[in-house]
């Protein structure tokens, strides 16, 4: 018998066996491609050489995508807003950030464009409709595909505005301190005004005892008041808008309703009677029946003069609101009917005015001590002596 190592190959091994040549065709064929496909890439790279890609158009500046797309950016709105939008974003938007490409906006830009309206004075409320305005371009140019993502400023920029003077945190330390500071402060405007006009002194007097700002003074008509139960119904305002002064919706777009003291209503009958009780006659205006607002209120009196005079130089004209809240929290008033006089949203801007005088807090320590003396029934688990 043959063995197993030393049996011839039978036929099936010889076919296994490849043969030399087969094994070089395949390398041959492989470096072959290699060369072909180098070849057709430096064409391929030779002509984009000699005919480069066609060039896409440059991202248009804020200013100019503004002021193609800002009539629907600001669409929707009512025209007394849109037009402070409007005059915000030519005012003081584009002078800032106007020639900065779109697509290279950035959230840090406007954080430092924001700082800078703060230290030069800008108002808080110029400040507000420029971030609005701009924030209505920039969504538009992240719907139309010049940003990925809308910059948004940073958060709390407001308490940037918080200083000492301002006291905005405090606002009862704007109020003025008693009821004869203001009827000293309504008749000294008076006698400053041209004319002696009482109509000032009165809708200062007015502000101060309502808590009213003073475009809803001016959007005060006769048909508002019920001399039935003396509640005025707070419906609208006047504000600025493009063309001159219009009425719209108080701030917050709902009426509240208001007491009128005693010591009002006799100035509202008789103001009343001026206009034989015409139910849209306007109970403040100015000497010409014109719309009273904070700017003419200031120029007409002098107010900055006045209020130096008698030592109130950080006196403004809002400040007459916050004396009203002021006094009204002090008067006992509870939180929740403060609340719905303001026109607050949240109560927390309520709470502010309910920061106890020195007569509260004599009056509660008074409280305690009485309690304490007393032969109150114990609490459960409470101490009863000290």
């Amino acid at each position: 018998m043959t063995s197993p190592r030393h049996a011839s190959p039978g036929p099936s091994s010889t076919a296994s066996a490849p043969a030399p040549q087969a094994l070089i065709a395949p390398r041959q064929q492989s470096d072959a491609s290699v060369a072909d496909l180098a070849a057709a890439l430096l064409t391929a790279l030779t002509a984009a050489a000699n005919h480069p890609a066609p060039h896409l158009p440059d991202a248009p500046t804020l200013g100019g995508y503004g002021a193609r797309v800002i009539d629907l950016a600001l669409a929707g709105l009512e025209t007394t807003t849109r037009g402070a939008y409007h005059a915000a974003w030519r005012r003081h938007v584009l002078p800032a950030l106007g020639t900065v490409p779109i697509d290279h906006l950035t959230a840090g830009m406007i954080d430092r464009t924001v700082q800078t309206w703060v230290t030069t004075g800008t108002k808080r409320s110029t400040i507000k409709n420029a971030l609005a305005a701009l924030a209505r371009i920039t969504r538009q140019a992240t719907r139309d595909g010049w940003l990925t993502c809308q910059p948004q400023p940073l958060p709390g920029w407001q308490r940037l505005h918080y200083t000492g003077e301002d006291l905005l945190a405090e606002p009862r330390g704007l109020a003025l301190p008693y009821y004869a500071a203001l009827l000293r402060l309504a008749e000294a405007l008076t006698r400053a005004a041209h004319d002696h006009y009482p109509g000032w002194g009165h809708a200062v007097t007015f502000a101060a005892c309502t808590g009213a700002r003073i475009g809803e003074i001016s959007g005060v008509r006769v048909r508002d008041i019920d001399a039935r139960t003396w509640i005025w119904t707070a419906r609208r305002q006047t504000t600025p808008a493009p063309g001159g002064l219009a009425d719209k919706h108080t701030k917050g777009k709902r009426a509240r309703l208001i007491p009128i003291i005693e010591p009002l209503r006799t100035l509202i009958t008789d103001r009343m009677t001026e206009v034989h009780g015409a139910p849209d006659a306007r109970l403040f205006t100015g000497p010409l029946g014109g719309r009273v607002t904070t700017a003419t209120l200031r120029r007409a009196t002098h107010w900055d003069e006045v209020t130096r005079r008698l030592g109130y130089e950080h006196l403004r004209r809002h400040d007459l609101r916050h004396t009203a809240l002021t006094w009204m929290a002090d008067a006992g008033v509870p939180l929740h009917v403060l609340q719905q006089i303001a026109g607050h949203r949240e109560i927390t801007t309520t709470q502010l005015y309910l920061h106890p005088s020195i007569r509260h807090l004599a009056t509660a320590g008074q409280s305690l001590a009485d309690y304490l003396n007393s032969n109150c029934d114990p609490i459960p688990g409470i101490p009863t002596h000290w």
